[in-house]
C-alpha cells in the first residue's frame, strides 16, 4: 500500500507536468493554432485543465492510501505537509479555472505545484507513527484546513505575479523591477535546493556533529550537505568532511539553516546563469508571453482567490489551532514562533482585504500585496519550520 501511495503521487506529478506543457502550448505554441489563432490554443488549454483534474484525482488517491497505511492524516511532517500543500494548490486551481478559464494562470500555477511537491520530496518520506503531541483528531482538522487555505491563497500569488510581470516596465531599473527579480530569484532558489540536495543525496553525503542543544545537553546532528555553518558548540565527528566556517546560535537548528544557505547560494548561481543566457531580466524575458493577458482580469482572480482563501486559513491556522493548543498544552496562545507567524499571516491578509475594499487598492499595489503574502507563507513554512526551534519543531 505504501508503494501504491508513492506511485500515485509520481503519476500525479507527471500529469501536473503534462498540464504545464499543455498550458504553455496554449499560450505560446503558434504552430499548433488554426488560422483563427484561438480555437487550437483553447483546445490545448482544455487539455491542460483535464490533465490538472486527473493529477488532482491521483493526488487524492495518494492522500487516501497513505492515510490508510499511516493510520492518520498524512500531514504530520515536512514531506507530508508540503506534498499536501502542493495538492491543495492544484485543487484550488481546478476550482478557480472552472470560473475564469485562464490558461495563463495554469501556466504559472502548475509549475508552482510541481516545485512544492519536488521540494517536499527532499525530506524523509517514510511513514512513521505520530508522536504523542500529535495524536489527536484536531491534527486532521487544523492542519488540513490550514493547508487548503494556503493553497487557495497561493492562487492569489500566481495571479498577482502575472499582473506584475505583465504591467511592469522592465526597460527601467527601479524598485519594482529589482523587487520582482528578487521574487524570481527566490523561486529559483527552491529549484537550487532541489538540485543541490539531489546531487549530494546521490553521493550519499552524511556528516555527524556533536553539539550542545538549547537545553545545554550534548547531542548529535546529521548534515546532508557540506557544513558552511556548524551547530552551537559543535564538533565534527565524521573524518574527511568539510569543517564549518561559522557557528550557529543555540536557538537555531544549524543543519537546516545550512541547507537554506546552500539553497540561496545555488539559486544565486542559477539566477545569474539564466541572466547570462537570456541577456535580460527574467521577468522581462517572460513578459512577451503575457502580452494578451487582461490585467483587470488577473487582478480580479487574485482578489477572489484571497477572499475565499482568507477565511479558510483563519479557521485552520488560528481558530482550530487555538482549540487544539488548549487541549494539548492547556493554553490557547503561547507566542511560539509558528503561532506568531500564523498571526502575522492572518493580519497581513486582513490588511489586504481592508485596503482593497475600503481604500481602493487595486492593480499593482494589490498585486504586490498578493506576492508579499505568499512570501510570508513560504517564510513560515521553510525558515520558521526548519530553522527556528519551537513547539512545532517536530514538523
Amino acid at each position: 500500500m505504501a508503494t501504491l501511495s508513492g506511485n500515485l503521487l509520481y503519476i500525479a506529478f507527471f500529469f501536473y507536468l503534462g498540464a504545464t506543457i499543455a498550458f504553455a502550448v496554449s499560450v505560446t505554441g503558434r504552430k499548433w493554432r488554426n488560422k483563427e489563432g484561438e480555437m487550437s490554443g483553447n483546445r490545448w488549454g482544455s487539455f491542460g485543465y483535464i490533465f490538472s483534474i486527473i493529477a488532482s484525482l491521483f493526488s487524492i488517491g495518494y492522500f487516501i492510501t497513505r492515510w490508510t497505511v499511516a493510520g492518520h492524516a498524512p500531514v504530520s511532517n515536512m514531506f507530508e505537509y508540503m506534498t499536501f500543500l502542493g495538492i491543495a494548490i492544484g485543487f484550488a486551481f481546478v476550482i478557480i479555472y472552472a470560473i475564469y478559464r485562464s490558461n495563463y494562470l495554469g501556466l504559472f500555477t502548475m509549475p508552482v505545484v510541481m516545485l512544492v511537491i519536488a521540494y517536499a520530496s527532499m525530506f524523509p518520506g517514510e511513514v512513521s507513527p505520530l508522536i504523542p503531541a500529535l495524536q489527536s483528531s484536531w491534527l486532521h482538522i487544523h492542519v488540513i484546513t490550514t493547508a487548503l487555505g494556503q493553497g487557495i491563497l497561493s492562487i492569489g500569488f500566481a495571479a498577482g505575479l502575472i499582473y506584475l510581470i505583465r504591467t511592469i516596465d522592465f526597460t527601467k531599473a527601479n524598485k519594482q523591477t529589482r523587487a520582482l527579480e528578487f521574487i524570481m530569484y527566490s523561486l529559483i532558489s527552491l529549484i537550487g535546493y532541489i538540485l543541490i540536495g539531489s546531487i549530494f543525496n546521490m553521493m550519499d553525503y552524511e556528516a555527524q556533529f556533536s553539539y550542545v542543544n538549547e537545553q545545554d545537553i550534548e547531542a548529535q546532528m546529521e548534515y546532508n550537505l557540506p557544513a558552511i555553518i556548524g551547530p552551537h558548540e559543535g564538533q565534527l565527528l565524521t573524518e574527511g568532511h568539510m569543517s564549518p566556517f561559522i557557528e550557529a546560535p543555540a536557538l537555531l537548528r544549524a543543519n537546516d539553516l545550512n541547507t537554506v544557505i546552500w539553497s540561496l547560494l545555488t539559486g544565486l548561481v542559477l539566477y545569474w546563469l539564466l541572466r547570462l543566457v537570456l541577456r535580460k531580466r527574467i521577468g522581462g524575458a517572460i513578459q512577451p508571453i503575457l502580452k494578451n493577458v487582461s490585467p483587470q482580469r488577473v487582478d480580479e482572480i487574485s482578489y477572489r482567490a484571497i477572499a475565499i482563501g482568507f477565511p479558510v486559513f483563519t479557521l485552520g491556522g488560528l481558530i482550530f489551532a487555538m482549540i487544539w493548543a488548549q487541549i494539548a498544552w492547556t493554553r490557547f496562545w503561547g507566542w511560539d514562533p509558528k503561532e506568531v507567524w500564523a498571526l502575522i499571516t492572518f493580519l497581513f491578509y486582513a490588511a489586504y482585504l481592508h485596503l482593497r475594499l475600503s481604500r481602493g487598492w487595486h492593480g499593482e499595489r494589490s498585486a504586490w500585496l498578493c506576492v508579499i503574502g505568499f512570501a510570508i507563507i513560504m517564510f513560515n513554512l521553510v525558515f520558521v519550520n526548519l530553522v527556528i526551534a519551537g513547539l512545532h519543531s517536530y514538523a
